[in-house]
């Protein structure tokens, strides 16, 4: 079946097409968030920034996204950025952990230092019944050339939160894993999801958690299974198509996904990325390791 390409534009916060010389196909431009400051990885401040950095500079710049942080460590941040003196505003998503009350402060900070940081990005949590009252006081608060995320929780009425989310303007988010075996969504889970995001015209995504590797794989630390971002990819492709969505996300067989990824045409795979925005991962090398190894990039 033909994929649909009828999208609406996207926000000019978040780049999709190929950077420059360093040209990255489509469907991984700007795909990777940097979330080390956050588990498994915790890194400290001056090296998360000084990683991400040299990565923003490195050959494969385009697969970058943007740096999370949360707002209770905005000063931290900005100490370190004025000791790094970067040539350009670092590309910030900021993870609300201050409650909703603490939204406005925050941006406000950022927007003071925008000779160092650039605000693309505000994710928080949403409260247990994602009330229409909260959704409308989020986007309030975050600018409009900002992407608002927010991340139902999932259970009973999860979907209908994520519909909710859509609504009022915001991404919703899904959590793909964590530190416990409840925090990994079923593949029905994952594809119901994407149904309902799919069926938004113009409505995207963002997932973070546990999406360290391009394909879906058992960690022979935890025997937790891991969803892949390949996975996820190709699992939207076929929610515009019409394909087969559990199958895709259940696979394990790396070179078909990646087959299928890349005879994506550019119109089908701008497509892709307007509906999964982006992913936070606490490692960079190891995404890249692996679209390098499957010859995706």
């Amino acid at each position: 079946m033909p994929y649909a390409t009828s999208v609406s534009v996207v926000s000019s916060a978040v780049e999709l097409t190929p950077p420059g010389p360093r040209g990255i196909p489509p469907l991984f431009a700007r795909l990777v968030d940097d979330s080390a400051l956050f588990p498994p990885a915790d890194v400290a401040m001056p090296e998360a920034l000084r990683a991400h950095f040299e990565s923003r500079g490195g050959e494969h710049a385009g697969v970058l996204g943007v740096f999370l942080c949360q707002a209770s460590r905005l000063p931290e941040l900005i100490t370190e950025l004025i000791k790094i003196k970067p040539k350009e505003p670092l590309p910030l998503s900021l993870i609300i952990d201050t409650g909703l009350g603490g939204v406005p402060k925050a941006i406000s900070i950022v927007e003071s230092r925008s000779e160092l940081l650039s605000l693309r990005m505000v994710e928080m949590p949403a409260p247990s019944d994602v009330d229409e009252v909260w959704l409308e006081r989020v986007s309030e608060f975050v600018p409009e050339d900002v992407i608002r995320v927010v991340e139902p929780r999932r259970g009973v009425g999860w979907l209908d939160g994520v519909r909710n989310v859509i609504e009022h303007g915001s991404w919703p988010k899904i959590r793909c894993g964590g530190k416990a075996g409840e925090n990994f969504p079923s593949v029905d889970e994952v594809a119901d999801f994407l149904s309902v995001v799919s069926g938004s015209p113009g409505a995207s995504f963002k997932a973070t958690n546990s999406l360290h590797r391009a394909v879906r794989h058992v960690d022979p630390e935890t025997g937790f299974t891991h969803h892949g971002f390949l996975n996820l990819l190709v699992a939207s492709a076929r929610c515009l198509s019409g394909g087969d969505v559990r199958a895709a996300l259940e696979s394990t067989d790396g070179k078909a996904l990646a087959d299928e990824a890349r005879a994506l045409p550019e119109p089908a795979a701008k497509a892709v990325r307007q509906l999964f925005g982006s992913y936070a991962a606490a490692s960079f090398a190891e995404p890249v390791a692996d679209l390098g190894e499957l010859e995706l990039l």
